[in-house]
């Protein structure tokens, strides 16, 4: 037998492994802002770049891809190495995955609050970190099944299962979803429109989830619960349910997000239907991570790490309970847009992937350092206020919830809204946006405690950068007599082929007929294209992420019609590029709001809300009374438009200026019947204009007709309401 003597890498794991931590304390340092602006509006200081609206992508951002993107690469490039007993395929792309990545970090922190954005949950940047994102995952690809490629042992353990099938589907998910025309540097515009545009990106979006911060983190549950309990898994035959089930099953659930809204009602319940069976692999995978644990309670209570991965895996199953019963479209009719998906997502993030993640720094720690920890009382403490924090943030917003569901669907006894005024609502819940901010700080301290006791463990040890170690080469001719999942897991080629296949059917079946069924998204006469001023309006809307707290989709109930009017069509969002439909009302829905209030309400409205509707929690946006329009961009823009298929006239570029003057005159006078001075060159005028136009391109009652099926001439075309 020929034995081999290689080295393992500790150092990019290290590298990995700083970042997790420091972009911990970033990413959730900007929630915690982001969370205390909620009850105190003015914590932004009136800065554009810090409000809620651009605070929010930056964190979720922060969190999703720097700290768990950081810390699935830390917990990869560690155990890949020894599940396959070979050294990472080529240590300059390991640095140049590890560089890149953090690159594209340190370009979404500047350009996001900049408000350069797609406003695409979790798919927010623009165009050209788009690019880099496709490039450096190309290159984590490369190293990964390079490093498959090269292993010294024969059969592929379950951790690498769940690798191979994150690095395909992210893959997929991103650059289906990224698909956009550029219009600028900085501007994109996506190919999708309205309707297929929300099926796409929460197909992407709910799998983001599923294959970014989930698939892998099992993997890592596969590999570092049975190495630090000392337990193989509990089941060989779950854990192969689990992982064929899981990955076939996630991919159908997007649509969940989805229900009660225009989305074709076939769709609807494809999503509901896959998101209920998802119980059932998610609980196998949970119950596989508890049951290795059997025999080895005594080791939990005394080692921190052990008790973080408990708590992870029990707040994975919780979260993977919850979130098919929130797909069930009685239970969705009450949860949608409130605080009670925000509970639900964070048990998922603080407990599933938080605990999880600082589970693997205090096992990684003492072993690349070569030293103990240095302290486990700190660990316990890191512990305690961590698990108290999530509960202190989890439970008000579960109570916020329910509270804006149940209040926003009271009658009163002769059949009038109980609370028709939104702000009713809002002034109920800020008592528990207070807890979630003292529940987010608690969280946030043990973090620091974590970093001080593993920055105290690096210093008092000695880092190993290379680990030596031994195996024989691993034979690839004469495997025997092997059969089944056990001979598959040999053909790592193979398995990788299969993988891409279960996770391509669902989203097929889901988004094929979306496109090439034209009923599925009957277009309606009267809906003409945004006007250039409008274009503008519609872009800064995107900039200052207004999506993230009003929603522009009215719902078929009538708590909905009777507040806000007529429900949302799916004939009136074709020109949508991108749809704008958001998945939270921290602010009322803004669909119907054309012509219910003069511009003059708008425009004090943005310049202090609370002088409009007294008790708001809305920032002041004074920067859009003052800045000026920036129309140079304007021809770009609708040229992009029409290449994702807006039916703007040949030539429309030469004289969109002219009417945007015209349409932004009538609006100065507009402001000046209502005593309000302004000059028609301020971007307020073209946010105005936006706003004015919302939900005025069919009366009440109005629904697709036949002969409206048709699509709209590409010649004959008013652009001016």
């Amino acid at each position: 037998m020929n034995i081999e003597t290689f080295k393992y890498d500790n150092r990019v794991v290290r590298a990995f492994a700083i970042a997790t931590s420091i972009w911990a304390v970033v990413g959730m340092l900007a929630g915690l802002l982001a969370a205390v602006e909620l009850f105190l509006p003015g914590a932004n200081l009136n800065l554009q770049y810090i409000t809620f609206g651009r605070l929010r992508p930056l964190h979720t951002n922060a969190v999703i891809f720097a700290f768990v993107g950081n810390g699935m690469f830390m917990g990869i490039y560690y155990s890949l190495q020894r599940l396959c007993k070979a050294r990472m395929f080529n240590d300059t792309l390991s640095w140049i995955n590890f560089w890149g990545w953090n690159a594209i970090i340190v370009a979404a922190a500047i350009s996001l609050p900049l408000g350069l954005t797609t406003s695409k949950e979790y798919a927010e940047l623009e165009w050209p970190i788009d690019i880099a994102i496709a490039l450096v995952w190309v290159v984590f690809c490369i190293n990964l099944f390079g490093t498959i490629w090269k292993r010294r042992e024969k059969h592929l353990y379950v951790a690498i299962w769940f690798y191979i099938a994150t690095a395909i589907t992210v893959a997929i998910l991103h650059i289906v979803n990224s698909l956009e025309v550029p219009a600028g540097a900085f501007k994109s515009y996506s190919i999708y429109a309205g309707v297929q545009d929300a099926l796409v990106q929460w197909w992407y979006g709910h799998n983001a989830v599923a294959f970014f911060l989930t698939t892998p983190y099992l993997g890592l549950m596969y590999y570092f619960l049975p190495k630090a309990s000392g337990r193989p898994v509990f089941s060989y035959r779950l854990s192969i349910i689990h992982f064929w089930a899981l990955i076939f099953i996630y991919i159908w659930a997007g649509p969940h997000h989805l229900l009660y809204t225009a989305l074709p009602d076939w769709a609807q319940s494809l999503g509901m239907a896959f998101s209920i069976m998802l119980v059932a692999p998610s609980w196998g995978g949970m119950l596989n991570g508890l049951l290795t644990l059997r025999g080895a309670w005594d080791k939990v209570r005394q080692e921190p790490m052990l008790k973080f991965m408990v708590v992870a895996v029990t707040a994975y199953g919780m979260a993977t309970l919850e979130g098919p019963m929130l797909s069930i479209k009685s239970v969705n009719s009450l949860s949608h847009y409130t605080d009670w998906t925000i509970a639900h997502v964070h048990t998922g993030a603080l407990g599933w992937n938080g605990f999880l993640t600082f589970s693997m720094l205090y096992w990684l720690f003492p072993r690349l350092y070569r030293t103990d920890l240095y302290s486990v009382k700190l660990a316990n403490w890191h512990f305690w206020l961590g698990l108290l924090g999530m509960m202190f943030y989890v439970v008000p917003m579960y109570w916020s919830g329910i509270t804006q569901g149940l209040m926003w669907k009271q009658f009163t006894p002769d059949g009038f809204l109980q609370y028709p005024n939104f702000l009713e609502t809002v002034l109920q819940l800020i008592p528990m946006y207070r807890l979630r901010a003292v529940g987010g700080s608690l969280y946030i301290l043990g973090v620091l405690i974590g970093c001080y006791n593993l920055y105290k463990t690096a210093r008092q040890g000695r880092f190993e950068p290379d680990t030596e170690a031994q195996a024989p080469a691993l034979e690839r001719s004469g495997h025997g007599a092997e059969s089944g999942h056990r001979w598959l897991e040999s053909k790592a080629g193979l398995l990788s082929v299969l993988a891409t296949v279960a996770v391509l059917i669902g989203g097929a079946v889901e988004i094929i007929p979306m496109f090439v069924i034209q009923g599925n998204v009957p277009t309606i006469s009267s809906v003409k294209p945004y006007s250039p001023l409008e274009v503008l309006g519609r872009d800064l809307y995107i900039r200052e992420g207004c999506v993230g707290c009003h929603s522009q989709m009215i719902r078929p109930f009538r708590s909905e019609t009777e507040r806000y009017g007529e429900y949302s069509k799916a004939g009136e969002f074709v020109y949508d590029h991108p749809f704008l439909w958001g998945s939270k009302r921290t602010g009322p829905d803004l669909h119907r709001i054309g012509g219910k209030y003069p511009d003059a309400w708008h425009y004090n409205h943005m310049d202090d809300p609370r002088l409009t509707s007294p008790g708001s929690i809305m920032p002041r946006y004074p920067w859009l009374l003052t800045q000026k329009l920036e129309t140079n961009s304007l021809p770009a823009r609708i040229a992009a438009l029409r290449k994702v298929g807006v039916p703007y006239p040949a030539g429309y570029e030469a004289r969109a200026q002219k009417d945007l003057e015209k349409q932004a005159a009538t609006i100065v006078q507009n402001l000046k019947a209502g005593m309000v001075k302004a000059e028609s060159n301020r971007e307020i005028i073209a946010l105005i204009a936006y706003l004015q136009r919302l939900g005025t391109d069919i009366k009440a009652g109005q629904a697709p007709k036949t002969a409206d099926l048709a699509p709209l001439p590409q010649t004959t075309v008013s652009l001016n309401p």
